[in-house]
């Protein structure tokens, strides 16, 4: 069975990489409808080796197409994914706006497949956030063979998750740093070129910003509700790959030996851990792949039943344009046939 498929923010970097997945999977070009606002109307993106023109949100005719991907921000979502769901055609959101809803379920097909059975009750599903999404696949298959009882992260972020804006801060001021010009932060609250920021989307009252506590509510909602967590997110001059070191503390003992085995049969999970110098992945080597890729497995000498690990994934695919067309696989596979 063939579905089309409309992909709302299609001219932004999420957009463009869900795009560009579909057209490496298999999706036929005249299945796809590319959509953004009123001002990219008429705009050519590319699908492989074709081009395939925008059409305008406002303008749509919501009974071309059967599901609908979104990559346009909370307010477009907010706004625009309740009218398709009405119409009859089933939405998947890349944006925070639905994640937390009880009767929204929030998927990575490879954690929680399962909870995809209740999409109807809105007829929205929820990209998890970029950071949660890698996470919570190497985390998926330890919590499985061992219960896990606290999760402490760090992540380091690159630009990509800002958007275009972002990378587009890091390449201008990078290029003045050398010229002796004036570096003007715009995007980001201090300067991100040669430096780290501390601090992700806005503080909340309890000093954690809202990247962190979205860390935290979607592991509770997708992996367990009972898992202690606490994250430091930080944006990091790097355009493309999120990477986090995590610290995870089990119910029992566990061994070094038993997180390869998990990772080993996990799927999306790639281990590469070397003990010598770059037996580990960067996110260099993430961009542009599929994989979550897991290094620097050793145990966690500060707690009793502890591990520590190395995440590293292409926050444009896995952590969001990927995820979403892995969701779009399963619905077409096992609900819209």
């Amino acid at each position: 069975m063939s579905i089309n498929i409309g992909i709302v923010g299609a001219t932004g970097n999420v957009g463009r990489e869900m795009l560009s997945i579909l057209c490496e999977r298999g999706f036929d070009k005249k299945n796809i409808f590319p959509i953004a606002s009123s001002r990219s109307e008429g705009m050519k993106v590319s699908y492989g080796n074709d081009e395939i023109s925008v059409e305008s949100l406002e303008k749509f005719d919501l009974n071309k197409i059967q599901v609908a991907l979104f990559s346009a921000g909370s307010e477009i979502s907010k706004d625009w994914a309740p009218k398709f769901a009405k119409a009859g055609c089933v939405v998947i959101d890349n944006s925070s706006h639905f994640r937390m809803d009880p009767d929204v379920p929030l998927i990575i097909p490879e954690v929680n497949e399962e909870a995809l059975a209740d999409y109807k009750k809105k007829n929205i599903i929820a990209n998890p956030n970029c950071s949660t999404a890698q996470l919570l696949v190497a985390l998926k298959p330890l919590h499985d063979i061992n219960k896990i009882k606290r999760v402490v992260v760090s992540t380091y972020q690159s630009v990509s998750g800002a958007g275009k804006d972002g990378m587009d801060e890091l390449f201008n001021q990078s290029r003045k740093f050398f010229a002796n010009d004036v570096l003007d932060n715009v995007k980001f609250t201090k300067r991100i070129a040669f430096n780290v920021i501390p601090h992700i989307d806005k503080f909340m009252d309890d000093g954690y910003t809202k990247e962190e506590l979205k860390m935290k509510q979607e592991t509770h909602k997708i992996l367990d509700p009972n898992i202690k967590f606490t994250a430091t997110c930080v944006r990091v001059p790097v355009f493309i790959g999120h990477s986090e070191a995590v610290n995870i503390e089990f119910e029992n003992k566990i061994t070094v030996a038993d997180a390869y085995a998990a990772f080993k049969s996990a799927p999306g999970c790639t281990v590469l851990d070397e003990h010598k110098d770059g037996g580990y992945v960067t996110p260099i080597e993430c961009a542009g792949n599929d994989d979550t890729y897991i290094s620097r497995v050793r145990e966690d000498t500060s707690v009793e039943n502890g591990l520590s690990i190395w995440v590293v994934s292409d926050n444009l695919r896995k952590g969001a344009a990927l995820n979403t067309v892995q969701i779009l696989e399963l619905l077409k596979e096992k609900y819209l046939n």
